[in-house]
């Protein structure tokens, strides 16, 4: 019996291993299987929960201006103005404080009246509606198509706030001819002011530059909803001197020269879609030539989606700084895809640079990453993709991945993780730990000298191996740079590197330039 007790334990022993060993081997089931091969083999699944966001550096000015909100209200006087030919029919035919008189088609408006809602309709193919008012005013365009052939089809000299409506489900043109009528007042586009222009309402506005500008004034330009297109500008599709602000609406340009352009003043995007070709000059252009330190033409992207391409010259453009804090931004462009002069700030978005023969993102001052997800693809030595010469370029949150000849040193000031790598084809390159956690994987579209990677999925004093080639499944992401799927491993290079500061460099070079 005594024995038989001592075999009963004996087996009860071999059992408890047996399961022990089991459940210790489920545990340590992972859906990412770690290499050590030099064949590569075996999947690893993207993961994007890492990425952190840091204090938010730069403008978050929004443009705010009470006085550009519409109250139709305190515009009671109506006037409506109908084209047909060479001629308009107003109605009522006289109002008080308000003389119009019209030759040919071109109707001229002199009002000292408050509070005039102007409502233009029908169609002239040689005629024009100009604007004189010592009062703010509000011009509806309800299924109005002008042609001047001569001028602008649509002239403003008036310094006072102008509502341009866009009525409800019309569709309206403007267009003028290839040269204008010698006058002493400004002309400068299809559509001019010298005043404020708010633009308002869910209908459509086709605005064709054949002379100069399409739309222009000498003021500033808000554009607070609508569905605008300017077709084959001759110069910049929409030009002002001091201020440019989306906060909604639809906006397609193809310009001439810029397809928006800011003399001496700032441009804000809050909202909407912005689609911009710009044949010979830049996309989104802040521009200052003067002395007056006063005047801060810096660049806001605050929200919607905008799509720059510039095949001749830069993309986004400030001679101050932009600051992206939020929207999917895209720049492609034959020169920088983004220039400042001062500062680039990115703190938020999804924001993706590409030039074809210069640095994708060039700041002559600061370069500071705190958040969102950045895809920055340069030209060849000596062009960089993160390019703010030997100033700081420091990461507090976000990812980048950036692609050319050289690139910019992130600061050891940095609060996130970086990897520059030497030169690399455009294939697949995919980063992970030595427990298969991925850091890191990017479709490169072109060759590169160097390669920038900076994340909170790069850990503190970790291995890890590189893989190029390979595939993915199921996989999403920003051009390129995959936050989801999995990825089937490619070859494994002899290249290895362990995280043992902010910066770790294995290969490439950083210019100082």
């Amino acid at each position: 019996m005594k024995k038989h007790f001592i075999n009963v334990r004996i087996i009860a022993l071999h059992l408890l291993f047996a399961a022990c060993v089991l459940v210790a081997g489920c545990s340590k089931k992972k859906e990412t299987t770690p290499d050590n091969t030099n064949t590569g083999g075996g999947t690893s699944k993207v993961d994007s929960t890492a990425v952190t966001t840091g204090t938010a550096e730069g403008s978050t000015d929004i443009g705010a201006n009470t006085d550009d909100v519409l109250d139709p209200t305190i515009f009671p006087t109506a006037i409506s103005i109908a084209f047909s030919g060479t001629s308009a029919t107003i109605t009522p035919a006289t109002t008080k404080n308000v003389t119009i008189t019209q030759t040919n088609g071109d109707v001229v408006i002199t009002a000292t009246a408050t509070g005039v809602a102007y409502t233009v309709s029908g169609t002239t193919t040689n005629g024009s509606v100009k604007i004189y008012s010592d009062k703010k005013f509000t011009v509806t365009l309800n299924g109005a198509n002008i042609t001047n052939l001569d001028g602008p089809a649509i002239n403003i000299q008036s310094s006072k706030r102008m509502f341009l409506i866009l009525a409800d489900g019309t569709t309206n043109t403007l267009a003028d001819g290839p040269t204008y009528a010698t006058s002493t007042e400004d002309q400068k586009g299809t559509f001019f002011a010298e005043g404020q222009v708010i633009f308002t309402g869910k209908g459509s506005l086709t605005v064709a530059g054949n002379y100069k500008h399409a739309i222009c004034s000498d003021d500033y330009i808000r554009i607070s909803s609508g569905n605008i297109t300017v077709t084959n500008s001759i110069s910049d599709g929409i030009h002002t001197n001091d201020q440019f602000i989306m906060d909604g609406g639809t906006l397609k340009i193809t310009a001439g020269s810029d397809g928006i352009e800011t003399e001496e003043g700032s441009m804000i995007f809050n909202d909407g879609n912005v689609n911009i070709t710009a044949t010979t000059g830049d996309g989104i252009k802040a521009s200052y030539e003067g002395t007056d330190v006063t005047i801060i033409p810096y660049i806001n992207i605050n929200g919607g989606t905008i799509n720059v391409s510039a095949p001749s010259n830069e993309g986004i453009s400030s001679k101050n700084a932009i600051a992206i804090n939020k929207g999917n931004v895209a720049s492609t462009a034959s020169d920088d895809a983004f220039s400042a002069a001062t500062a680039i700030n990115i703190n938020g978005g999804y924001v993706y640079a590409f030039s074809k023969a210069n640095d994708a993102m060039d700041s002559n001052g600061t370069f500071t990453l705190t958040g969102g997800t950045v895809v920055a693809i340069g030209s060849p030595a000596p062009e960089s993709s993160i390019d703010c010469n030997a100033n700081v370029f420091k990461i507090t949150g976000g990812q980048l991945v950036g692609v050319a000849g050289t690139t910019s040193g992130p600061s050891t000031t940095s609060t996130i993780n970086s990897v520059i790598l030497g030169s690399g084809t455009a294939q697949i390159i995919h980063i992970e730990a030595a427990d298969g956690t991925e850091a890191l994987t990017f479709q490169s579209p072109i060759a590169y000298g160097t390669l920038v990677y900076a994340s909170a999925k790069l850990k503190d004093n970790t291995a890890y191996n590189i893989y190029t080639g390979g595939s993915m499944a199921s996989g999403t992401g920003l051009k390129g740079l995959f936050t989801s799927g999995t990825y089937t491993r490619g070859t494994k290079s002899a290249t290895t590197f362990t995280t043992s500061t902010r910066v770790t460099k294995v290969g490439g070079t950083i210019s100082t330039n």
